[in-house]
C-alpha cells in the first residue's frame, strides 16, 4: 500500500509498467460516477415533482442546477491541483460527490435536494478535466490515443446504462433510490485513489501557484455569465423577449468582464503568483485555439441532438418508447465499439484528420435524418443514428488530448479544464438553441407539439432543426482541419 504522500515517480517504481493503466482505471471510475450523477436524475424528476407537489419546471432545476454548477467548477481544477495535488483533489471531490448524493437521497424537502444536487455538480465538474491531464502526462505519445479510447469506452457506459438502471430503481424502490446508484462508484474511486493516484501536483505546475489565491471575482463573473446565458436562452424559448434580452445582455457583460480580468491576471502572474482561472496564453497555441472552437460547437451539436432525437422519434415519427430504444441501442453499441478502435488510430493518425472525419460523419447523420419520412423503415432511421455515433467515436478519443498535447506542461491543467468547460457550456446552450429553433419552425409551419397527431409541417420543422445541427458540424469542420500541432497564433497576453 503506497504511503499518504506517494509521488507519481514512487508509484511508477512500485507498480511498474502496468501502473499507468491502473491510474487510468482509478480516474475513469470517478469520472463515470460524475457523469452518471448528471444523467440519472432525469428519470426521477416526474416522481420527485409529485412527491414534493412541484411544477415540472421547478422540479427540473435539480438537473439544471447540477449542470450549471458542474460547468463553472471545471475552471477551478487547475488551482486545486496546484494547491492540493492529484490525490487530495480527486479524493476530496469523490467525497463531496458521495455526500451530495446521500444528502439528496435523505433530504426531507426539495430545497435541500436542490442544494445537494448543486454541491454534487461542483464536485462532478472538478473531476472531469483530470483524466485528460493524466493521459498526456503518464502515457507516451504513441499510447495516448489508445488510453483515450479505453477511457472513453468506459465513460460512455455511464450515460448509456445509467438512465436504464435508474428507471428500474425508481419503479422498484422510488425516486430516492436513484441517488444511491452513484455510491458504489464513489467508494470504489476512493479506494483506487488511495492506491494509485499520486499525491503530487501535475508535473510542470508552478510551485509558487501552490500558495496563490483562487480567483473568486473571476469565478463569480463566470458563474454570472453562465447562469444568465442559460436562463436567457430559456426565456427566449418561452417568448419572454424582454427578459431574455436583459439576461443575455448581462451574460455578455459578465463574460467581457471575465475575459478582461483573466488577461490582467495573466500579465501579472510572474509577479503575484495568482493564476487566472483561464490563462489566455493557451489561445496563442493554434491546436488548442482551434480545438476550443471545435469543442464548443461539438458540445452544442452533441447535447442538442441528445435532446432532439428522442423527441423527434416520439412526437414527429410517433414511435413508441420501445421503438425509440430499438433505434438508439444499436447506435450506442456501435459507439462503444468505435471509441477504442478510433483510440488506436489516434496513436498513428493526425488529430485533425480523425476529428474532421468524425465531424463529417456526424454532419451526414443529421442531414440524413432530415430525409426520413413517416413511411421510412425503422432500420433506415437506425442506420443514420449509427452513422452519427461512429462519428462521435472518432471525435471523443482525439479532441481533448490532441488539443492540449502540444501545450507547455505548466498549462496542461488549464488547457484541460478550459476545453471541458467550453464543451459543456456549448452543450448546455445547444439544448436551448435546438428548442428555440424547433419552436420557431413549428410556428412557421402552423403546428405545435401540443397537438396529439403529427403532420407534414411538424416533420419539416424537425428536419430543419437537424439541418441546423449539420451546419454547426460543418462550421466546426473549418476549425478541426487546422488542428495541426506546432504552431503558435501570436504572442500570448
Amino acid at each position: 500500500m503506497p504511503g499518504p504522500s506517494a509521488t507519481l515517480s514512487e508509484l511508477q517504481a512500485l507498480h511498474g509498467e502496468k501502473y499507468r493503466w491502473l491510474l487510468l482505471l482509478a480516474v475513469m471510475v470517478g469520472t463515470m460516477a460524475a457523469i452518471m450523477s448528471s444523467t440519472i436524475i432525469n428519470v426521477a424528476v416526474p416522481d420527485m415533482s409529485r412527491h414534493f407537489g412541484l411544477g415540472q419546471e421547478r422540479a427540473q432545476w435539480v438537473a439544471s442546477g447540477f449542470m450549471i454548477a458542474m460547468t463553472v467548477s471545471m475552471l477551478t481544477t487547475p488551482w486545486l491541483l496546484a494547491r492540493y495535488g492529484y490525490r487530495r483533489t480527486y479524493a476530496g471531490t469523490m467525497l463531496v460527490l458521495l455526500a451530495g448524493n446521500i444528502v439528496g437521497a435523505l433530504a426531507p424537502d426539495f430545497s435541500l435536494v436542490l442544494a445537494a444536487r448543486v454541491v454534487a455538480g461542483l464536485a462532478a465538474g472538478v473531476v472531469q478535466p483530470i483524466p485528460a491531464i493524466i493521459i498526456v502526462q503518464t502515457f507516451e505519445p504513441h499510447e495516448q490515443g489508445r488510453a483515450g479510447g479505453i477511457f472513453g469506452m468506459g465513460v460512455v457506459l455511464a450515460p448509456a446504462i445509467g438512465p436504464s438502471i435508474g428507471g428500474l430503481l425508481v419503479d422498484w424502490f422510488g425516486w430516492r433510490s436513484i441517488f444511491f446508484m452513484v455510491v458504489p462508484f464513489c467508494l470504489a474511486s476512493l479506494w483506487l485513489a488511495r492506491r494509485y493516484v499520486p499525491s503530487s501536483p501535475p508535473r510542470g505546475a508552478l510551485t509558487k501557484n501552490r500558495g496563490g489565491k483562487l480567483d473568486w471575482p473571476g469565478l463569480l463573473l463566470a458563474s454570472t455569465g453562465t447562469i444568465c446565458l442559460l436562463n436567457g436562452l430559456v426565456q427566449l424559448h418561452g417568448a419572454a423577449s424582454r427578459s431574455a434580452l436583459l439576461l443575455l445582455g448581462a451574460a455578455a457583460a459578465a463574460w467581457i468582464g471575465f475575459v478582461a480580468r483573466q488577461r490582467r491576471l495573466g500579465r501579472r502572474l510572474a509577479q503575484s503568483g495568482d493564476a487566472p482561472l483561464m490563462n489566455l496564453a493557451l489561445y496563442a497555441h493554434r491546436p488548442f485555439a482551434m480545438g476550443s472552437i471545435v469543442a464548443f460547437i461539438y458540445g452544442m451539436a452533441l447535447f442538442g441532438s441528445t435532446y432532439l432525437l428522442p423527441v423527434y422519434m416520439r412526437l414527429a415519427l410517433m414511435l413508441s418508447p420501445s421503438h425509440v430504444g430499438t433505434v438508439l441501442l444499436p447506435a450506442g453499441i456501435m459507439l462503444g465499439i468505435t471509441i477504442p478502435l478510433a483510440g488506436r488510430l489516434a496513436d498513428r493518425q493526425p488529430t485533425h484528420l480523425l476529428v474532421s472525419t468524425g465531424l463529417v460523419l456526424l454532419a451526414s447523420s443529421f442531414a440524413l435524418m432530415g430525409t426520413v419520412g413517416l413511411s421510412a423503415s425503422l432500420w433506415l432511421l437506425t442506420a443514420w443514428a449509427i452513422v452519427g455515433r461512429i462519428g462521435l467515436g472518432f471525435i471523443l478519443p482525439s479532441l481533448n488530448s490532441g488539443s492540449i498535447r502540444g501545450l507547455p506542461r505548466e498549462l496542461l491543467p488549464q488547457g484541460s479544464s478550459s476545453i471541458n468547460f467550453l464543451r459543456t457550456l456549448g452543450g448546455a446552450a445547444g439544448i436551448s438553441i435546438c428548442g428555440i429553433v424547433l419552436e420557431w419552425r413549428l410556428a412557421a409551419h402552423g403546428d405545435t407539439l401540443a397537438n396529439p397527431a403529427t403532420s407534414a409541417g411538424r416533420l419539416a420543422a424537425f428536419n430543419e432543426t437537424f439541418y441546423l445541427l449539420a451546419a454547426l458540424c460543418a462550421l466546426a469542420l473549418l476549425a478541426a482541419w487546422r488542428l495541426r500541432a506546432g504552431t503558435r497564433l501570436g504572442k500570448p497576453d
